[in-house]
């Protein structure tokens, strides 16, 4: 038996998340578009906390130019989670964040995604090389 692709020991990095009530559909479970919503909190946590990204008054900013999600089972409210996140390729200017969510302590994810940040300079909105700073913190997510 083959090992499930999205499980907890290929993500160096986790952000837990608490879901909230308003994040719930008229299904009772977490609505899609939600996820999406938890991968960038997840990610910039991470790039504000470990990466040093000023977002208020620094001179780069990032912009998710693409993204997906796959899902594989549901959660709901008040259901904690936890967002694995990985980097998957990291170029001058753009980065692949890979991210699946867990379910506290479960080992499977219930969805998993990608997005990818190109940098840009915060004046001109023309992308700029990844400060050392921020590539030295991306470059530890990364997996080959």
């Amino acid at each position: 038996m083959n090992p499930p692709q999205y499980v907890r020991r290929d993500y160096p990095h986790f952000q837990p998340i608490g879901t909230r009530w308003q994040d719930n559909d008229i299904y009772g479970h977490v609505n899609n578009v939600t996820y999406y919503s938890y991968f960038d909190s997840a990610v910039n946590a991470y790039l504000i906390e470990v990466g040093g990204l000023d977002i208020h008054q620094g001179a780069v900013v990032g912009f998710v130019v693409s993204s997906s999600c796959d899902y594989f089972a549901s959660i709901a409210f008040p259901e904690r989670i936890e967002v694995g996140l990985r980097v998957g390729k990291l170029g001058n200017s753009s980065v692949q964040y890979e991210l699946a969510v867990f379910k506290q302590g479960e080992d499977e994810a219930c969805a998993a995604g990608r997005f990818v940040h190109v940098f840009v300079d915060r004046q001109s909105n023309r992308p700029v090389p990844i400060p050392e700073r921020l590539r030295a913190a991306l470059a530890a997510l990364r997996v080959e």
